[in-house]
């Protein structure tokens, strides 16, 4: 695992306690996905790892707030996050959260740059364009700065997302399955990319996947297996 930077204090940003969640809403013995307690301080990096089925997707959005748990809690920078609702949780989910979504999801309308602008509408506060062409510059993609994001490769696409979950500088960047459909380099150059781009921002960094190949590279682990059955490592 990578150190954290100099001078970075363990501000635990995550911490997960007794969650279980029922996608009928009511909390049942055989229906109930229950998750590991773990938790994940700024700085740090951590692989939550599960085979299909196994509820990652589910933890994910438990994590990021798109879903409410029906047991326990997601405390996020000190606060209760998943008893938080609204629009105070979309601020709050803008200011320290980053995610890497498997899929890009951009404003088609707008350029590759406004489109790293947009946390900052979440949660009111004005990204440095200085700084964002500058992070753009530092991927490799200076000749795409004012570009529409139409005009992206599917590898400039990722490299988009990656900038633009981390140039607001947030507690904890969350990556779904970002090295699930690449070659062993390409899956290397990304997390490298990741971790390097964490590391700068001082963020935590949670990947989620189902990428065995990468439990090579992380020493702290979260496995999920069947429901009912799961283990942190």
């Amino acid at each position: 695992m990578h150190a954290p930077a100099v001078g970075l204090t363990f501000e635990v940003m995550l911490d997960v306690k007794n969650l279980e969640f029922n996608y009928d809403g009511a909390v049942e013995a055989n229906s109930t996905l229950s998750f590991p307690d773990f938790s994940l301080a700024r700085g740090q990096e951590k692989l939550l790892l599960g085979a299909s089925g196994t509820g990652k997707t589910t933890l994910l959005h438990l994590i990021a707030g798109m879903l409410t748990p029906d047991v326990g809690r997601v405390m996020l920078a000190g606060e209760d996050f998943g008893a938080m609702q609204g629009a105070a949780r979309d601020r709050f989910r803008g200011r320290h959260i980053g995610i890497v979504f498997q899929q890009a999801h951009f404003v088609q309308s707008l350029t590759v740059l406004e489109n790293l602008q947009l946390p900052g509408l979440l949660t009111g506060e004005t990204v440095d364009l200085a700084e964002a062409e500058a992070l753009l510059v530092e991927l490799g993609l200076a000749h795409k700065v004012h570009s529409a994001v139409s005009a992206l490769s599917m590898g400039e696409q990722q490299r988009v997302s990656i900038a633009r979950a981390v140039v607001h500088k947030p507690g904890l960047i969350l990556a779904d399955e970002p090295t699930s459909a690449l070659d062993d380099g390409n899956a290397e150059a990304v997390i490298d990319l990741l971790r390097r781009q964490a590391a700068k921002a001082g963020s935590a960094l949670l990947i989620v996947t189902h990428d065995n190949r990468l439990k090579e590279r992380f020493d702290a682990r979260v496995e999920l297996v069947a429901p009912e059955k799961t283990a942190a490592k």
